[in-house]
């Protein structure tokens, strides 16, 4: 149980930094590190998975993310059964982050694109946004498996690596859709939102757990004759 409460605690923490910085970050000019914009954004994504690789990755491994945990139980290392509770948690996890910005901009005041951080791609740009969100996944979830491997992983620096590949992700893809690459950070900010972010969620539900797909297919190819 322990597992699953870390992965919740660090799918909550990611969400409300992560999705906080895009709501808040932005635009009052007498706020205190206000306009921080696409790569301040970036960075609190990253620094949030670092922040909690550091703090719960001994105990869960840190995934916070369901395409990782795909990505691991295709490549695997994990069971099916323990994924899917993975994936259930960090689910929940993901609502409580949401559900406390919803809380933040329901009592006062936010200029943010969004009031909970919310994943969109715009009008006849749904082939690009899908394209987005499963390349950048594949590419996520590869230095995962990568940098996390028991012979041939970064060790002690896993957690910096993953974390400042998906700064780098962050920095190219939010000008696209917002970033997603991991369906739990969409699901429950869609869901608080509503309108075109809940009709488009699919995208960023299928997108990413393609791209986890082909890296653990990947990934099983490049260290199969280690």
């Amino acid at each position: 149980m322990k597992k699953y409460l870390a992965e919740m605690t660090g799918t909550m923490v990611l969400v409300l930094m992560g999705c906080g910085s895009a709501v808040f970050a932005g635009s009052v000019a007498d706020t205190v590190g206000a306009g921080v914009g696409t790569l301040g954004v970036a960075l609190a994504f990253g620094l949030s998975v670092v922040a909690m690789a550091y703090t719960i990755g001994g105990i869960s491994g840190c995934h916070i993310n369901p395409a990782i945990t795909l990505g691991m139980t295709l490549s695997g290392r994990m069971p099916v059964k323990e994924a899917l509770m993975y994936m259930l948690f960090q689910v929940i996890g993901a609502f409580i982050g949401s559900a406390i910005l919803f809380a933040l901009v329901s009592t006062g005041a936010h200029e943010g694109p969004t009031m909970t951080g919310s994943n969109s791609f715009g009008e006849g740009e749904a082939l690009q946004a899908f394209i987005a969100e499963a390349v950048f996944t594949f590419i996520f979830v590869l230095v995962v498996l990568g940098a996390t491997d028991e012979k041939h992983g970064a060790g002690n620096m896993a957690g910096l690596a993953i974390g400042l590949t998906l700064v780098l992700i962050h920095i190219v893809c939010i000008p696209i859709t917002g970033t997603s690459v991991n369906p739990a950070r969409s699901i429950a900010p869609a869901v608080f939102e509503g309108g075109q972010a809940l009709s488009q969620l699919w995208l960023f539900i299928v997108a990413p757990f393609l791209g986890a797909a082909l890296s653990a297919l990947v990934w099983k190819a490049l260290a199969k004759d280690k």
